[in-house]
């Protein structure tokens, strides 16, 4: 890992660009499927403040530069895995054929590019003192 790059030692700059892009777009259809589902644009905003605050706030020491609330490798593979499955899931209620398809494939491509650092995640990346 390039001290200078911000990324953990299993990432790469096309598997953290596929995870961005995964987030924008759960971080977008996420709170439209749901106020569509509730017929209410205000349970948007909840889902939204979740959405953005779980991986901003919930991080694995030695994979991100900044942790607020240190937590285990298994539990930050849990929420990326929500994320991949809010994007894919709303993106398919609230958008059209393609724009859904087209989200459902920058999943598939971002869960091909992180396999090397969920499974180091996954394999005991622990955060500090545990």
């Amino acid at each position: 890992m390039d001290a200078g790059s911000g990324l953990g030692p299993y990432d790469t700059p096309a598997s953290a660009g596929f995870r961005f892009a995964v987030e924008l777009v759960a971080w977008i259809a996420g709170p439209m499927a749901v106020a569509r589902l509730a017929d209410s644009g205000w349970a948007a905003i909840p889902a939204l403040v979740v959405l953005v605050a779980l991986p901003a706030v919930f991080s694995t020491p030695g994979d991100k530069q900044r942790v607020v609330v240190p937590v285990n490798g298994g539990t930050r593979v849990g929420i990326e895995w929500l994320l991949h499955a809010v994007a894919a899931i709303g993106a398919s209620i609230a958008w059209p054929t393609l724009l859904a398809v087209a989200a459902v494939l920058l999943v598939c491509a971002s869960l091909v590019t992180g396999t090397a650092r969920m499974l180091w995640l996954l394999g005991g990346a622990e955060p500090d003192g545990d």
